[in-house]
């Protein structure tokens, strides 16, 4: 044995893993609530020789980064999709673009040097994270994008991930998968039949909103939102009226779509509640604008009042202090507010009738 490692410790929410705790949890019960890659994503977001915490918030972050990669991969495969043949493939090249790959040879540079420092897998991490979000940030702002560019940075992240054991597929971009050895991808097969069904909806779509057919554009919607996710193709409508069409994974398509769905019901419940306690705090409002300001002090606690219906002496027969009758006026001016409130909506109510 040339080598000795000492991996560190794995916790539970914060806590050593331990039968005795009863927090012991098996990779095979991990891998029914994530899938193998995010639990992937995870360890590598932790030093080897360090401690790995599993828990919900952890696993959260790592199920974003694999969304974070994996939409940048199909995005990059949608716009290699249009990529023209020949010369015409080819963009002049702005300062845009020299910045872009400027990024990629320091990420270049800084995961090399992360992996040959007692292989940091956090710092190579965040570097392709970052090579990422400047891919991103080019895309915003250059409206005709260098593929070619593009196509380097998504087959350059792709070939590290692969070495981290991440990607698992022959596949140069992203997490595709294979029919077989040497052969063309899942992806490459079936983009062409999906972009041609792509561009005949965003025309159905425009001659829809010109003859404000309501009922086509719902049909529209329903292939988007319903159909095309179960059959793994995710479908995003932009504002220049033309889709961006991606090859995911049915299953997480699924996944999103129950999430998007399980929030929707939360916000329709939130709302449901809150017009609720609206509604019964205005009843309540008007149940207290019923008293007259001129009777809300008539009772036990004072013997006297003057026109105003103020009290002049308590229940002891003692005269009702300056600052006391300063804090009565407060409350009696209050509720003169609140009884006019109300007088106004027996009112409006009589009306209606």
């Amino acid at each position: 044995v040339n080598y000795f490692i000492h991996a560190g410790h794995l916790s539970i929410e914060g806590c050593k893993m331990s039968r005795s705790l009863k927090n012991f949890i098996t990779i095979k019960d991990a891998l029914k609530k994530n899938t193998g890659r995010q639990l992937r994503m995870h360890f590598l977001s932790h030093s080897w020789r360090g401690g790995l915490d599993y828990s919900e918030s952890a696993m959260s972050e790592a199920v974003n980064t694999d969304k974070y990669f994996n939409d940048f991969f199909l995005l990059v495969k949608y716009h290699q999709s249009s990529l023209g043949e020949g010369i015409s493939s080819f963009v002049k090249t702005s300062h845009l673009e020299l910045e872009l790959y400027k990024k990629l040879q320091e990420c270049q540079c800084t995961v090399h040097n992360a992996l040959c420092d007692s292989f940091d897998t956090p710092t190579a991490m965040r570097a392709l994270k970052a090579i990422l979000s400047d891919s991103y940030s080019y895309l915003n702002v250059q409206k005709d994008p260098n593929v070619r560019l593009l196509v380097q940075v998504a087959v350059y992240v792709t070939r590290i991930l692969s070495v981290f054991g991440v990607v698992t597929t022959p596949d140069k971009i992203g997490f595709g998968s294979s029919t077989g050895d040497g052969e063309q991808s899942t992806d490459e097969i079936v983009l062409p039949f999906v972009k041609v069904l792509s561009q005949f909806r965003d025309d159905v779509r425009s001659s829809a909103r010109d003859l404000k057919a309501i009922s086509i554009l719902q049909s529209c919607d329903s292939l988007r939102d319903n159909v095309l996710p179960d059959l793994g193709v995710r479908l995003e409508d932009k504002d220049t009226g033309v889709a961006v069409f991606k090859i995911d994974d049915k299953e997480t398509l699924a996944r999103e779509k129950k999430q998007r769905t399980e929030e929707t019901a939360r916000k329709e419940r939130e709302k449901a509640e809150k017009a609720a306690a609206r509604e019964k705090a205005a009843k309540e409002k008007l149940e207290k604008g019923k008293l007259s300001p001129l009777e809300m002090f008539r009772n036990e606690l004072y013997t006297a009042w003057d026109d105003a219906g103020l009290p002049t002496t308590d229940s002891k027969g003692q005269p009702v202090t300056q600052s006391q009758l300063k804090k009565l006026k407060k409350q009696q001016a209050a509720q003169d507010k609140l009884h006019k409130q109300y007088l106004q909506h027996i009112s409006d109510l009589e009306i209606e009738l």
